[in-house]
């Protein structure tokens, strides 16, 4: 299945270079481009593209902005953000703007494939460089003797969500835990309403960082 992505940035020359990182792939196709994250808004609304790939500094929307707006006004659609910074600071906005991953500009012809799959498969992308400092950060907690953080999830909501996260159906999470479907449903509701979340794309990133699931 041909994945159909939209592709914004400001500068013509970049676009025209991801598009051929893009489409050197014979599912990605770039249906439509936009130079600034206001038009990429729009385009996503009316295109309903499968993917959109968004620089992170633009005209009149930035990207972040842009991925809050789609994602709130077009959930099914996914979003990744292209970046210059190597920042762990755009990185965590990139995720809590909705986006699936962090793509730098400088890796993008290693990277950029990559993340659109792993966008398509409901599964965050973490570039090399935030995966080493979020490892190091949790390191020099061990070596302060911070406490590891409380656990949130009951034991049955975490079988739950490690199933979620696996692309289990509700009513395959019930026969596999012997369970009904409506109390399926109701540790999924509990799920979201504890830690915050809307759907399973960050119940998947929840799950890969707390080691229920491998990345």
């Amino acid at each position: 299945m041909t994945v159909r992505i939209l592709l914004a940035d400001d500068h013509t020359l970049v676009r025209s270079g991801v598009r051929r990182i893009l489409e050197s792939e014979p599912d990605l196709e770039v249906v439509a481009e936009a130079a600034d994250g206001a038009a990429a808004v729009e385009l996503s609304r009316s295109m309903h593209p499968d993917l959109v790939v968004l620089d992170v500094s633009m005209p009149r929307l930035t990207g972040l902005q842009a991925a809050r707006e789609i994602s709130r006004r077009l959930p099914g659609v996914r979003t990744l953000i292209l970046s210059m910074h190597d920042n762990e600071q755009y990185f965590f906005a990139a995720l809590k703007a909705g986006a699936s991953g962090y793509v730098l500009k400088s890796a993008a012809d290693e990277d950029l494939v990559e993340a659109c799959h792993a966008a398509m498969r409901g599964e965050p992308f973490l570039y090399a460089g935030v995966t080493s400092t979020l490892v190091g950060d949790f390191l020099e907690r061990m070596r302060r003797g911070d406490s590891a953080p409380h656990a949130v999830l009951t034991p049955r909501e975490e079988e739950v969500i490690k199933l979620i996260a696996e692309g289990r159906t509700s009513r395959q999470i019930a026969a596999e835990l012997v369970i009904s479907h409506k109390t399926v449903e109701r540790h999924r509701a509990n799920i979201l309403t504890k830690l915050g979340m809307r759907d399973r794309t960050e119940m998947t990133r929840y799950a890969i960082r707390a080691g229920l699931v491998e990345p």
